[in-house]
C-alpha cells in the first residue's frame, strides 16, 4: 500500500469516528463511506475501547524497514554473493535474501511476488558476468 492508500484509510476511520460519536449506525455509516459492515464494526469496538487511538493507524507490519545502515551492510553482502554465504551456486532468490537478512539482522520477512519484495531481484541480482549461466 502507498503512503496515499494509507493516507485515505486513515481518513475514512476519521470519518467514521465522527459518525460514531454523532451515533449514527454501523449500516449507515457503511453506506456512507462506501466500505462494508464488516469494516466498520471493529472500529467501533476500537473506538469505544480506545478512542481515537484506537482507530488510528498502526501502520503496516509488513512494511518494517532495515535501517540505512543495515541496508549498506545488507548491498555489501549480496554484493559478495551467495557462494560466500554457503549457497551452491551465484543466483540470489527472494527466499535466500530473505534468509540472509535473518541471519545478519535477526529479523524475518515474508516474502511474496506481490509483496515488498517483488522488485527487490532488480536491486539485487549480481552483475552481468556472474548472472550469465556457466559454459556447459
Amino acid at each position: 500500500m502507498t503512503d496515499a492508500e494509507a493516507a485515505v484509510r486513515e481518513r475514512v476511520r476519521l470519518q467514521a469516528v465522527t459518525r460514531f460519536e454523532g451515533g449514527e449506525k454501523n449500516r449507515d455509516i457503511a453506506a456512507a463511506l462506501r466500505v462494508s459492515e464488516r469494516s466498520v464494526e471493529p472500529w467501533r469496538r476500537q473506538w469505544r475501547e480506545n478512542g481515537h487511538a484506537g482507530v488510528a493507524s498502526k501502520g503496516s507490519p509488513g512494511r518494517a524497514r532495515l535501517p540505512d545502515v543495515q541496508i549498506a551492510r545488507l548491498e555489501r553482502e549480496l554484493e559478495r554473493g551467495p557462494l560466500a554465504h554457503g549457497w551452491a551456486d551465484q543466483r540470489w532468490t527472494l527466499a535466500r535474501v530473505k534468509t540472509l537478512i535473518g541471519r545478519l539482522f535477526h529479523v524475518s520477512y515474508t516474502v511474496e511476488a506481490s509483496g515488498p519484495w517483488s522488485n527487490a531481484t532488480s536491486a539485487i541480482s549480481p552483475p552481468p558476468a556472474l548472472a550469465r549461466s556457466p559454459a556447459p
